[in-house]
Protein backbone atom coordinates (compact mmCIF):
# COMPACT_ATOMS: atom_id res chain seq x y z
CA UNK A 1 0.00 0.00 0.00
CA UNK A 2 1.47 3.32 -1.09
CA UNK A 3 0.51 6.36 1.33
CA UNK A 4 -0.10 9.02 -1.41
CA UNK A 5 -1.52 11.78 1.40
CA UNK A 6 1.22 12.81 3.98
CA UNK A 7 -0.10 12.07 7.55
CA UNK A 8 0.65 14.74 10.15
CA UNK A 9 3.30 13.43 12.94
CA UNK A 10 1.66 13.42 16.52
CA UNK A 11 2.64 16.71 17.58
CA UNK A 12 1.06 18.45 14.47
CA UNK A 13 -2.08 16.30 14.88
CA UNK A 14 -2.21 17.54 18.94
CA UNK A 15 -2.05 21.23 16.97
CA UNK A 16 -4.55 20.19 14.37
CA UNK A 17 -7.44 19.28 16.86
CA UNK A 18 -6.68 21.76 19.36
CA UNK A 19 -6.65 24.26 16.32
CA UNK A 20 -10.00 23.01 15.92
CA UNK A 21 -11.27 23.32 19.57
CA UNK A 22 -10.00 26.82 19.65
CA UNK A 23 -12.28 28.11 16.39
CA UNK A 24 -15.26 26.19 18.18
CA UNK A 25 -14.71 27.63 21.67
CA UNK A 26 -13.92 30.93 19.95
CA UNK A 27 -16.89 31.26 17.44
CA UNK A 28 -19.40 29.83 20.34
CA UNK A 29 -18.28 32.29 23.14
CA UNK A 30 -17.62 35.22 20.37
CA UNK A 31 -21.80 34.50 19.00
CA UNK A 32 -23.23 34.53 22.63
CA UNK A 33 -20.90 38.37 23.01
CA UNK A 34 -18.94 37.17 25.83
CA UNK A 35 -15.54 38.87 25.70
CA UNK A 36 -15.65 39.31 22.21
CA UNK A 37 -12.44 41.08 22.75
CA UNK A 38 -10.43 37.85 24.05
CA UNK A 39 -12.63 35.25 22.03
CA UNK A 40 -11.89 36.64 18.28
CA UNK A 41 -8.12 36.11 18.97
CA UNK A 42 -8.68 32.58 19.91
CA UNK A 43 -10.26 32.14 17.26
CA UNK A 44 -8.19 33.39 14.79
CA UNK A 45 -4.98 31.40 16.53
CA UNK A 46 -7.44 28.12 16.14
CA UNK A 47 -8.26 28.89 12.43
CA UNK A 48 -4.51 29.68 12.06
CA UNK A 49 -3.15 26.21 13.52
CA UNK A 50 -6.10 24.52 12.04
CA UNK A 51 -4.93 25.98 8.27
CA UNK A 52 -1.38 25.17 8.67
CA UNK A 53 -1.56 22.23 10.01
CA UNK A 54 -4.05 21.12 7.10
CA UNK A 55 -1.97 22.47 4.63
CA UNK A 56 0.88 20.34 5.80
CA UNK A 57 -1.21 16.93 4.59
CA UNK A 58 -0.17 17.25 1.19
CA UNK A 59 -1.40 14.74 -1.64
CA UNK A 60 1.31 13.37 -3.94
CA UNK A 61 -0.96 11.28 -5.54
CA UNK A 62 -2.38 11.77 -9.42
CA UNK A 63 -5.88 11.53 -8.92
CA UNK A 64 -7.60 14.38 -10.28
CA UNK A 65 -10.45 14.43 -7.85
CA UNK A 66 -8.60 14.36 -4.59
CA UNK A 67 -6.68 17.79 -5.99
CA UNK A 68 -9.71 19.32 -6.96
CA UNK A 69 -11.05 18.53 -3.25
CA UNK A 70 -7.57 19.89 -1.71
CA UNK A 71 -8.11 22.98 -3.94
CA UNK A 72 -11.22 23.68 -2.59
CA UNK A 73 -9.74 22.75 0.98
CA UNK A 74 -7.19 25.04 0.36
CA UNK A 75 -10.19 27.71 0.16
CA UNK A 76 -12.03 27.03 3.11
CA UNK A 77 -8.93 27.26 5.27
CA UNK A 78 -8.95 31.10 3.58
CA UNK A 79 -12.61 31.30 4.80
CA UNK A 80 -12.01 30.57 8.25
CA UNK A 81 -9.34 33.08 8.39
CA UNK A 82 -11.11 35.71 6.54
CA UNK A 83 -13.95 35.14 9.29
CA UNK A 84 -11.02 35.06 12.42
CA UNK A 85 -10.22 39.00 11.05
CA UNK A 86 -13.33 39.94 10.56
CA UNK A 87 -13.89 38.64 14.42
CA UNK A 88 -11.38 40.60 15.18
CA UNK A 89 -12.68 43.42 13.32
CA UNK A 90 -15.99 43.48 15.11
CA UNK A 91 -14.70 43.79 18.16
CA UNK A 92 -12.01 46.21 17.75
CA UNK A 93 -13.92 48.12 14.90
CA UNK A 94 -10.50 48.62 12.69
CA UNK A 95 -12.24 49.19 9.36
CA UNK A 96 -14.97 51.65 10.65
CA UNK A 97 -12.57 54.49 10.00
CA UNK A 98 -11.90 53.68 6.00
CA UNK A 99 -15.94 53.68 5.62
CA UNK A 100 -16.31 56.97 7.78
CA UNK A 101 -14.45 58.75 5.18
CA UNK A 102 -16.33 57.91 2.61
CA UNK A 103 -19.24 60.03 2.86
CA UNK A 104 -22.18 60.24 5.34
CA UNK A 105 -23.09 56.80 4.79
CA UNK A 106 -20.26 54.96 5.77
CA UNK A 107 -21.02 53.59 9.13
CA UNK A 108 -24.39 52.30 7.56
CA UNK A 109 -22.12 51.01 4.76
CA UNK A 110 -20.23 49.40 7.41
CA UNK A 111 -23.14 47.84 8.82
CA UNK A 112 -24.12 46.43 5.14
CA UNK A 113 -20.83 45.14 3.91
CA UNK A 114 -18.38 44.04 7.42
CA UNK A 115 -20.25 43.63 10.36
CA UNK A 116 -21.03 39.93 11.33
CA UNK A 117 -20.39 38.88 8.12
CA UNK A 118 -17.88 36.70 9.51
CA UNK A 119 -20.85 33.80 10.35
CA UNK A 120 -21.24 34.05 6.75
CA UNK A 121 -18.13 33.21 5.38
CA UNK A 122 -17.70 30.61 8.78
CA UNK A 123 -20.82 29.16 7.65
CA UNK A 124 -19.60 28.95 4.06
CA UNK A 125 -15.83 27.43 5.52
CA UNK A 126 -17.53 24.50 7.84
CA UNK A 127 -20.00 23.15 4.73
CA UNK A 128 -17.11 22.92 2.30
CA UNK A 129 -14.69 21.61 5.14
CA UNK A 130 -16.94 18.56 6.05
CA UNK A 131 -18.00 17.87 2.51
CA UNK A 132 -14.24 17.85 1.15
CA UNK A 133 -13.08 15.55 4.16
CA UNK A 134 -16.18 13.16 3.81
CA UNK A 135 -15.04 12.75 -0.01
CA UNK A 136 -11.37 12.98 0.19
CA UNK A 137 -12.06 9.91 2.38
CA UNK A 138 -14.22 8.03 0.42
CA UNK A 139 -11.89 8.62 -2.47
CA UNK A 140 -8.57 7.55 -0.91
CA UNK A 141 -10.74 4.82 0.26
CA UNK A 142 -11.83 4.06 -3.63
CA UNK A 143 -8.22 4.28 -4.83
CA UNK A 144 -6.63 1.79 -2.11
CA UNK A 145 -8.91 -0.75 -2.77
CA UNK A 146 -8.65 -0.20 -7.27
CA UNK A 147 -4.76 -0.48 -6.15
CA UNK A 148 -5.54 -4.01 -3.74
CA UNK A 149 -7.10 -5.21 -6.80
CA UNK A 150 -4.42 -4.51 -9.22
CA UNK A 151 -2.12 -6.42 -7.61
Amino acid sequence: MIIKMRQLNKLQSILFVVGGILMVIGAGCFAFMWHQNIFCWIFLIGAILFTLMQSMQVYSGRNITIRRLRRIMALSNILFLLSGLLMVDQAYQLLIPLFDESGPNGYMNYLTYIYNKWVILMLIACLLECYTTHRISSELKNEDHADTLQK
